[in-house]
């Protein structure tokens, strides 16, 4: 397979999807632990880290509406407690959510009425587990090892510019975990009739080494229509998930989606590979 030029970028930790829910991570409290854009009324939004209160109230789809902040805090110079902090799932329904997606249409069409508690990341929910099927022991995950996370992505279109392939390096993830890669297009967020989020390829899973170690890649065909082309999707972000449910989901991202049973951890802070353009 012939390859043009590639471009290479790095992917930065996170903790938040869209700006609603305003994190896909919570603390023991129920509280938004968010790495992300801070939505605070004062534009932007801008890059930052913030407790969220878990009572704070969605705007419109689309809009940027104003957080309930309880704490700033820099995500690059955390303070000792914040460094301990355990992390938690949302619950179910999920809280202070403004995104009408239902994310596996065939397979949980039903998504939006199930009710599940919050859970610490390491000991969340995985369906049909039982003892002696040998559950991996996972350490609690702390804000402090969340955070440390490192991921570089390689971009190549074909000669033929029909297909672009994604290589994925990453480290310091959660070891010895369920990793799925996602891809967020251009009208995914758009506040009329958006589009569902999709996998970065299918499968789009790997399991981290016992040093939280590891690699991905896949060849997606025509992710980046030129913008003026009739009905087209491209890719501008690519974003890293961990699965607490330890679960892939298909052609789905997940079940819920959004801190319930996926949780962002790394991804491009603005949209990108818009000097890319591939053809159908």
């Amino acid at each position: 397979m012939s390859l043009c030029t590639p471009i290479e970028l790095e992917l930065t930790p996170t903790t938040q999807g869209p700006l609603y829910p305003p994190s896909e991570i919570c603390d023991g409290e129920g509280n938004f632990v968010v790495v992300g854009r801070i939505c605070d009324g004062q534009g932007g939004p801008d890059w930052g880290g913030a407790i969220v209160s878990s009572h704070t109230i969605p705007p419109a789809f689309g809009e940027a509406g104003r957080y309930d902040i309880l704490r700033r805090f820099d995500p690059t110079a955390l303070p000792a407690d914040l460094e301990d902090e355990v992390l938690w799932t949302l619950p179910l329904p999920l809280p202070c959510n403004n995104y009408p997606m239902l994310f596996a249409p065939e397979q949980a069409p039903e998504a939006h009425r199930t009710k599940r508690i919050s859970a610490p990341l390491h000991a969340a929910y995985v369906p049909d587990a039982r003892p002696e099927d040998g559950l991996r022991e996972i350490a609690p995950v702390t804000l402090g090892d969340w955070l440390k996370a490192r991921g570089q992505i390689v971009v190549s279109l074909t000669s033929d510019r029909r297909k672009a392939l994604f290589e994925m390096e990453f480290s310091h993830l959660v070891p010895n975990s369920v990793y799925t890669v996602m891809s967020l297009r251009q009208h995914d967020l758009r506040p009329d009739s958006p589009t569902r989020p999709g996998p970065l390829g299918i499968p789009n899973v790997f399991v981290t080494d016992a040093q939280g170690r590891g690699r991905f890649e896949a060849l997606l065909p025509d992710p980046f229509p030129d913008p003026s082309r009739p009905g087209a999707n491209r890719i501008i972000n690519v974003i890293l998930l961990y699965m607490s449910t330890r679960m892939s989901y298909g052609g789905a991202i997940g079940l819920h989606g959004l801190g319930a049973d996926i949780h962002a951890q790394l991804k491009l802070t603005e949209p990108a590979f818009s000097d890319l353009v591939t053809v159908a």
